[in-house]
């Protein structure tokens, strides 16, 4: 689905932004076609597009319950950056996102970093680490039924806001480095998963099923 293009449902359905581009390493495009599918088969209304002028909008915004950025690195106008910030913070839409598409976005937009809850600082050894990710709580809903499982990929080490509910962790030597967490944003609520350098790991099972109830839960 190409830029502006939006399922023609019912608008009484949940409606969803997701926003993809920035480094290409990341596989956005494909990654962003990944989550749509999975919101789609949730009965969402889903737009995807390929410009951060997305944003701009802020009437645009306020009829959106989720948006799921998927844009690695690059730079964010104030005119883009301030429409999305109250969106979330001030209109209560949801955000949920994985890996750098979220997390590594913007480097430079601090407000942007508080909203996310973390920004990635290092991945030691690069792709290609076998790691991993374990279950914080069996019975929270977010993580319920999904267990421990191996990684292999970038292994994600974060800067991260101790306000914060971790949900998945994996270990660097004796430090425990959040994987999957939570927390909320003014009115909204934020669902960020480090997992996913590539669509093959987005695929993953169990990547793939946490970001569908990450998605799920953070929407408005």
């Amino acid at each position: 689905m190409g830029h502006g293009e939006r399922s023609r449902n019912s608008m009484s359905q949940k409606q969803a932004l997701i926003v993809w581009g920035g480094w290409d390493g990341h596989q956005p495009e494909e990654v962003a076609g990944i989550l749509a599918g999975v919101l789609r088969e949730e009965g969402y209304g889903v737009e995807v597009s390929d410009t951060l002028d997305s944003f701009r909008d802020e009437e645009r915004l306020a009829g959106v319950d989720l948006i799921v950025p998927v844009w690695t690195m690059g730079k964010i106008e104030k005119e883009q950056l301030t429409p999305l910030i109250n969106a979330v913070k001030v209109g209560g839409t949801g955000i949920a996102g994985c890996h750098g598409g979220m997390a590594d976005s913007f480097r430079n937009e601090v407000e942007y970093q508080y909203m996310v809850g973390g920004q990635w600082v290092a991945h030691p050894g690069n792709d290609g680490v076998t790691y991993t990710v374990r279950m914080k709580d069996s019975e929270q809903p977010l993580t319920k039924g999904i267990g421990d499982f191996v990684v292999v990929s970038e292994k994600y080490y974060m800067h991260v806001d101790p306000a914060i509910k971790v949900h998945a962790v994996t270990d660097f030597d004796d430090v425990e480095m959040p994987v999957v967490w939570t927390k909320t944003y003014g009115a909204g609520k934020v669902y960020y998963n480090s997992l996913g350098h590539q669509a093959n790991i987005v695929r993953m099972p169990e990547t793939l099923e946490l970001m569908r109830r990450g998605m799920l839960w953070a929407t408005r």
